[in-house]
């Protein structure tokens, strides 16, 4: 036998051998954190496990309420990672929740407890972000009865049933149950710890956990996986202060997790190269009211490269479900239910390459907050080249597909400084975009270069001063001193809309074109969309005659399916019934 062949087998023995299944069991009577570790003698945290595993071994985690900060810094491999589960059928809840106990009355049905966190520190308002309209909002306090929360007021005459007060002066935190009880007679938690569960290292995998009532600041996870190859599987996120968590490390999976009624948004990811995203609920985030248009709702993606989302429900978020922002580069999202998002369904913004496929994006856009325009279709592509959109059932939203157009600059992965961008070389095909209420097609271009139409049709003259004729006809390579490009015009774009199905019922929109403060030219046909702009191709007018929108069932008449189903998605969507009628 070879030496090194030999070697390796002893290696593995080693591994194999020193793989340990440690338990932690806070209800046991014998646990404790100086115990071993066994099942005759449990320990008590968490905390306790995760200073002592190391590659192959496993955390099995008893029932209990773990109040505690837990953080993992040492790496598992490849083969050997290292792992924290739920008991088989047990309920493992971490929260950033402390019990309060103590309560004394003052007048009427108002208790006091002490108090003394201070969680924003650097802020003179203790708020992030640090203005008017998140003076309240970007606030990390949290306190539940019952495990229902209770509405934050900012000076103690404002206090009512339901509220409660955080006095810095007295160092005490006054509370009103809206059901005038004694406070000493429930359970009142109040948000203590701005992290739960932190991973550094990396093969690092947390299975059926849940997880609330962490006291994170806006953009910051409640749980962070930092290391590479970290996985979250089976586990739900739920109300916490900010967002549920946060990925900052390569090559992650999160597998069949649910992302709910977060403050902020249901996750971000940062830096999250390779992420897999599959099977997942992100549904009711942003319940506090974070700026739509600064950071909230589904979830935002930061500068990652690769990341898929797949096979998982972006639902009834407030903001838009899913959100691409700043520099991402070639991200996919398929086969995913995006509905009733009150912004939009996919935004994907100043990013690169994105591929959305076989998705149903339904019902979004429906936000009565102004100011967004464009930001509410169901995909919207803000200045972000290169991407392709095709096989998507584009329905029933406030706008079906358009283009957000301004004059921006993005950072790019590994790079220093920012480059501009703008939309380029898209291609949208084989869809089904049908329904939406105000354009089933919109290009709100804000640009005064007049990029967004034919060189045939007149240009501002403030744009092609000092050029020649024949500039407007090349290839744009001309920049001006910021690096924008100059001298655009519709067809150097390269906006591919091709074989697409197109369908509006009565009282609908479908096809708008410029911004409606600015120059803006409405189509009531494909053809004439076509002949005008000449960037579609090959596409139709065709009511797919779905068995029912409202139920979710998209299934086509089996003639139907025939015509259209180049433009079909391809695959199973969760929740939404696919292929042929019976």
């Amino acid at each position: 036998m070879h030496w090194k062949f030999f070697a390796g087998l002893m290696f593995m023995s080693v591994l194999s051998i020193s793989a340990t299944t440690y338990q932690v069991a806070q209800h046991n009577p014998q646990a404790s954190d100086a115990g071993e570790g066994t099942s005759e003698r449990p320990w008590k945290t968490i905390s306790r496990a995760a200073e002592t595993a190391g590659p192959d071994d496993t955390i099995i985690i008893g029932d209990g309420i773990y109040r505690e900060t837990v953080a993992v810094k040492t790496s598992g491999t490849a083969a050997a990672p290292i792992l924290f589960a739920a008991a088989p059928g047990a309920h493992v809840l971490l929260t950033g929740a402390d019990r309060l106990m103590g309560w004394q009355q003052e007048a009427g049905a108002v208790y006091h407890v002490t108090w003394s966190h201070r969680f924003i520190g650097w802020s003179k308002n203790m708020t992030h972000p640090d203005d008017d309209y998140h003076r309240l909002i970007g606030r990390c306090e949290q306190v539940a009865i019952d495990g229902y929360l209770l509405r934050q007021v900012l000076t103690a005459d404002q206090l009512a049933p339901g509220t409660f007060f955080v006095n810095f002066s007295n160092q005490v935190l006054q509370v009103w149950d809206a059901g005038n009880r004694d406070l000493n007679k429930v359970l009142v938690e109040a948000s203590a710890r701005p992290e739960i569960f932190r991973t550094e290292g990396d093969y690092v995998t947390l299975r059926g956990l849940h997880f609330r009532f962490a006291a994170n600041m806006a953009q910051h996870g409640a749980v962070t996986l930092a290391g590479s190859h970290d996985a979250l599987e089976d586990c739900t996120l739920e109300a916490m202060n900010s967002s549920g968590a946060t990925f900052a490390g390569e090559h992650q999976v999160v597998r069949r997790c649910v992302f709910r009624d977060n403050g902020q948004l249901g996750f971000g990811a940062n830096g999250a190269h390779d992420l897999l995203f599959s099977e997942c609920l992100v549904e009711n985030n942003n319940t506090k009211g974070f700026d739509r248009g600064w950071e909230a709702g589904g979830d935002k993606l930061v500068l990652c490269r690769n990341a898929v989302l797949e096979r998982s429900r972006f639902l009834r978020n407030r903001g838009s479900g899913i959100w691409f922002d700043i520099g991402n580069e070639h991200c996919v999202v398929r086969q995913c239910l995006i509905a009733d998002n009150e912004d939009g369904g996919i935004f994907d913004e100043i990013s690169f390459g994105l591929h959305a496929e076989d998705n149903v994006i339904v019902g979004n856009g429906f936000a009565a907050t102004g100011g967004a325009w464009g930001a509410q279709a169901g995909i919207a592509l803000s200045s972000s080249p290169e991407s392709v959109i095709e096989r998507n059932l584009i329905l029933g939203n406030r706008e079906g597909f358009n283009f957000r157009e301004q004059t921006r600059t993005t950072p790019r992965i590994g790079g220093k400084g920012e480059v501009p961008v703008w939309n380029h070389d898209e291609t949208i095909r084989h869809n089904i975009i049908a329904f939406n209420r105000d354009a089933q097609i919109w290009g709100w271009f804000d640009m005064k270069d007049g990029r967004q139409w034919p060189a045939s049709m007149p240009k501002p003259m403030a744009t092609i001063a000092g050029t020649k004729p024949d500039d407007l006809a090349g290839p744009y390579t001309a920049k001006n001193r910021d690096g924008q490009p100059e001298n655009l015009t519709l067809e150097k774009l390269r906006l591919n809309f091709t074989e697409n199905i197109y369908f509006a019922g009565p009282g609908q929109g479908w096809f708008e074109w410029g911004v409606s403060w600015g120059r803006h030219q409405s189509y009531s046909t494909l053809t004439n969309f076509q002949a005008a702009l000449g960037i579609d191709s090959g596409s139709h007018v065709s009511d797919p005659m779905f068995a029912s929108l409202n139920a979710l069932d998209f299934r086509l008449k089996s003639e139907v399916m025939t015509a259209l189903r180049p433009a079909y998605p391809q695959g199973q969507v969760p929740e939404a019934m696919l292929g042929t009628q019976p």
